[in-house]
């Protein structure tokens, strides 16, 4: 059992994956135009709680929709015109009624029949109509180079030499809008923006707000994988203010649910809850005058609902997936609020059992919610006619129902979830739905694996991949390989496993714009759909006494897990690697990289012009987890000092041990750390010997990775800084009276330009950083570090400082002024309580601000006592050339372990070095 659980664990996300991956591909052909789509898009947290449904193909026909008005389809029929033959408007009607139904390949064959029909009349108005349908449905089966050909053709039919009129117009904007998305998933990004820009336009010109809307959006997530966060936050607050101004309260409530999904995509919750809760307002007036709206509301309320799961307020959320559906007015729509519901129970009892115990079983409230909601779902399930739909609902219900066999008695036997699998399996045959396909092959593969039956698991998998791969389905792909990875090593095939899980990463890093910008989707739930397959895969590679050449690979891809997460911290792929050695930084330091496995703890280290070491030592991650936090709460003066010494004397002998002498033999003088996980809260200085801390042997620096590394000393002749602070009381964080000496002192020791308490203002900062060349820039206020950029910040004297504000300006002035910043230093800050990858923050600090090094603390220390270090860091900086920064904070460091008041390692452990220590 507690194998099976474990397993179960390990895959709760799997079946996210997959059911992400599809609805990423056609997420922009609907949310970007849409109303509809509203009921399945989810955000990046969501995705870690609970199997999410695809984009259901009838939301998909708002693209294709010539009339905002709603009924039973989110299409309406167009008034015909004298030049359309009978039979080719009825082809058109009818690939919309298929479309809807989730028939794609059908609603294809019927729309290529009327492309051709309007070519024999020479109706090119009407051909180019179908031929964006024609494309759209390709789009959706994933096939790139026949949707890109059908929008080619359509494209260029509307180039013919007629009256560019209202509907001519309105055609073109679709199809832009298309072709947009199309060049998208080809990773066309910049091509994608500027064709959205021409569909915008084109929208507008013809009156149709939704449209024109829908496509800012699209620019507005663009910009966003771009980089170009500060502008597409721009777009979308000018995209908000036209909605509120919008009298159409049709066109408002629309257009607000739209905002609400991009804002989860983004990343910023609390707007998306907002945004969908004042839709939702003006979706139910709209019901009470006319029922057709009910599916809008319960759509709505689906969204919301995931917002809500997202944000944790899993009360709430379950109230909202009830309510969806209760009022849905499609068996389709109830389904998916259901699905959504039952998963988001199943986790919370997961999360709440560490182990399946007779308590957790017996958990009255979900476990009985979950019995009477199972049976609901499977009857609506029946009356679902076949269609991509009902296929992603059976697979989506087979993974809770194997999910449930860990937490409850009333489990499905494996042979009745087999059958509800091959039925999806055999329905997407029917239907030659080739992603659908590859879908249901990879559940029921994943069906095996739990029942550890592993060439049955092979096989599926194997021919899941291959019709991924004959679709080009990266996304798809990716997943399955993970899966594939897994079973092979069940098998004790453990090449073979390296090579699968080595092929998932490369396609994860293919896909890099993707997992962390476009969609909320395809973020593929980093936390346990990505990160695992790095550290499963480095597990492989050190077990078994592993070789040089397994070293330098569990290495990188340490690093590469590295600038993973960031990258999913920002929800923005813009950082740039760019391989260092060691031996080339700095002959005198060596890095050491403390990896962290579900059943040991794993360090390589790698000396200045030596060949890489490792250790390992056999110790379970809830272990380790468990000596850190109380560790963490030793480090506060009012515990006794055995305890912290005894503790930090254990990681001492875990972490660095088994290198002294090889560090003593190549004699090293700075060790660089490259911490994992829950490790990157500790202050390595505090690691004690028995004898000494580790700060009185050597200079010590953190980096997320030598990859991120500008390597330059800071000259004497730089030492210019611009200070800014607060010393009193701001934004309900506390006063800092030792601020004002902090920055008098500093400017004392060097060059020093100061805003302080009223001065300190986002908009004099911005002024100050993009006009004059300091090489440091010190900011002596309140913050907090958190593993949610959101949650990440500075405080002004006029409000909050967010990182990705921050990084905005700081990287404006690097972009301007040959001079970059050489040194940020952050004092005061602290990590976020309870966040057990709240250090994540810092290093996005480090990283996003343009700047070589950073300082900053790990926890808001004495006041008096960071000015004194603070102050005596500059003065070694200034009276010592040729100094490294890590150095300097060492003797700072040193100097104020020496005074008998401040010997305790709260007062000078916090402070961190992240980056260029030279």
């Amino acid at each position: 059992k507690m194998g099976l659980r474990r397993s179960q664990i390990k895959g709760i996300n799997k079946r996210i994956k997959r059911c992400l991956r599809d609805r990423s591909r056609h997420l922009f052909v609907s949310i970007f135009l849409g109303c509809f789509l509203l009921s399945t898009i989810i955000s990046p947290a969501i995705a870690q709680y609970f199997p999410v449904k695809s984009i259901p193909a009838k939301d998909l026909l708002l693209t294709i929709t010539e009339n905002k008005k709603f009924n039973s389809y989110p299409f309406v029929v167009r008034n015909k015109t004298s030049r359309e033959a009978p039979e080719a408007i009825s082809l058109l009607e009818q690939g919309k009624v298929l479309f809807a139904a989730g028939r794609l390949a059908e609603a294809g064959s019927i729309w290529q029949q009327a492309a051709q029909q309007y070519e024999q009349q020479g109706n090119h108005l009407e051909q180019a109509r179908s031929l964006n349908y024609l494309a759209l449905t390709y789009f959706n089966l994933g096939q790139w180079k026949r949707a890109q050909s059908a929008i080619t053709q359509s494209l260029k039919l509307l180039e013919f030499p007629t009256p560019l009129n209202k509907e001519k117009t309105s055609i073109l904007a679709q199809s832009l809008n298309t072709q947009g998305n199309i060049q998208l998933a080809l990773g066309q990004t910049q091509t994608a923006l500027d064709t959205w820009q021409q569909a915008a336009v084109a929208y507008q010109s013809v009156g149709d707000i939704t449209g024109m809307l829908g496509s800012q959006i699209n620019v507005a997530k663009a910009l966003q994988s771009l980089g170009r966060y500060q502008r597409s936050r721009t777009i979308l607050k000018q995209t908000l203010a036209q909605l509120q101004s919008q009298p159409d309260v049709t066109i408002k409530s629309t257009g607000l649910a739209m905002l609400g999904v991009a804002e989860q995509a983004l990343g910023d919750l609390n707007q998306s809850k907002a945004l969908l809760e004042e839709s939702l307002t003006l979706t139910q007036q709209l019901e009470k005058n006319s029922p057709i709206f009910a599916n809008k509301t319960s759509a709505t309320l689906l969204s919301l609902g995931n917002t809500l799961a997202a944000l944790q307020q899993t009360d709430a959320a379950l109230a909202r997936y009830q309510q969806a559906a209760t009022s849905a007015p499609t068996i389709l729509t109830r389904i998916e609020a259901q699905l959504n519901q039952l998963s988001l129970l199943i986790k919370t009892m997961i999360n709440n059992c560490s182990y399946p115990t007779p308590s957790c079983q017996e958990q009255g409230k979900n476990k009985t919610e979950i019995i009477s909601l199972l049976p609901q779902i499977q009857s609506n399930l029946i009356n679902l006619s076949p269609s991509r739909e009902a296929i992603y609902a059976k697979v989506n219900l087979a993974e809770s129902l194997m999910q449930m066999s860990s937490i409850t008695d009333n489990a499905q036997t494996t042979k009745d979830i087999a059958q509800l699998v091959a039925t999806a399996v055999q329905q997407a045959r029917t239907l030659q739905d080739s992603r659908a396909e590859a879908y249901a092959l990879g559940e029921l593969g994943h069906l095996y694996e739990h029942s550890t039956q592993w060439q049955e698991a092979k096989n599926l998998t194997e021919q899941a991949i291959t019709i991924a791969q004959e679709i080009n389905a990266p996304d798809i792909t990716a997943l399955l390989q993970w899966q594939l990875g897994r079973v092979l090593k069940q098998q004790d095939r453990t090449q073979e496993a390296i090579a699968a899980y080595s092929s998932a990463i490369n396609i994860f890093k293919s896909l890099r714009q993707e997992l962390v910008a476009l969609t909320p989707d395809l973020q593929f739930s980093f936390t346990e759909s990505v990160e695992p397959v790095y550290r499963e895969l480095v597990a492989l590679l050190l077990q078994f006494s592993p070789n040089q050449t397994n070293l330098k690979q569990a290495r990188e891809l340490i690093e590469a897990l590295q600038l993973a997460e960031l990258d999913n911290f920002f929800r923005e792929a813009c950082l740039n690697a760019k391989p260092q050695r060691i031996d080339e930084i700095d002959p005198k330091a060596a890095v050491i990289y403390p990896i962290v496995l579900p059943d040991r703890l794993a360090v390589i280290v790698a000396p200045p012009r030596q060949p890489l070491f490792y250790y390992e030592t056999k110790l379970a991650k809830t272990e380790l987890e468990k000596v850190i936090e109380q560790l963490r709460l030793y480090l506060n003066p009012h515990f006794f000092d055995e305890d912290r010494l005894r503790l930090s004397q254990q990681l001492y002998n875990w972490l660095i041990l088994p290198a002294e002498t090889q560090l003593a033999q190549n004699k090293v003088e700075t060790l660089v750390f490259v911490l994992d996980d829950a490790l990157r809260s500790l202050p390595m200085a505090a690691l004690h010997d028995g004898k000494q801390y580790l700060i009185e042997k050597y200079s010590i620096a953190l980096t997320p990775g030598l990859q991120l590394l500008e390597p330059k000393a800071i000259a004497p002749k730089q030492l210019k800084a611009l200070t800014a602070g607060l010393s009193e009381s701001r934004q309900g964080f506390s006063a800092l009276p030792a601020v004002e000496m902090e920055v008098n002192q500093i400017a004392s020791e060097v060059p020093s330009a100061i805003l302080l308490n009223q001065n300190f203002t986002l908009d004099k900062l911005k002024a100050q950083i993009k006009d004059t060349p300091f090489p440091i820039v010190h900011l002596a206020t309140h913050g907090q570090f958190s593993s949610k950029a959101e949650q990440t910040f500075l405080v002004a004297w006029d409000g909050r400082i967010n990182v990705k504000d921050l990084n905005e300006l700081l990287r404006e002035r690097s972009k301007n002024i040959s001079n970059p910043i050489e040194l940020l230093v952050l004092s005061a800050c602290q990590t976020a309580t309870g966040d057990k990858k709240a250090a994540l923050g810092l290093a996005g600090f480090a990283v996003r601000s343009g700047a070589r090094s950073t300082l900053a603390t790990l926890w808001k220390v004495n006041d008096e006592s960071t000015a004194i270090l603070m102050i005596g860091f500059y003065q070694k900086l200034a009276k010592n050339p040729g100094v490294s920064k890590a150095k300097a904070l060492r003797i700072a460091q040193l100097e104020l372990l020496q005074k008998p008041q401040y010997q305790h390692p709260f007062y000078w452990a916090s402070f961190v070095l992240v980056g260029n220590w030279l």
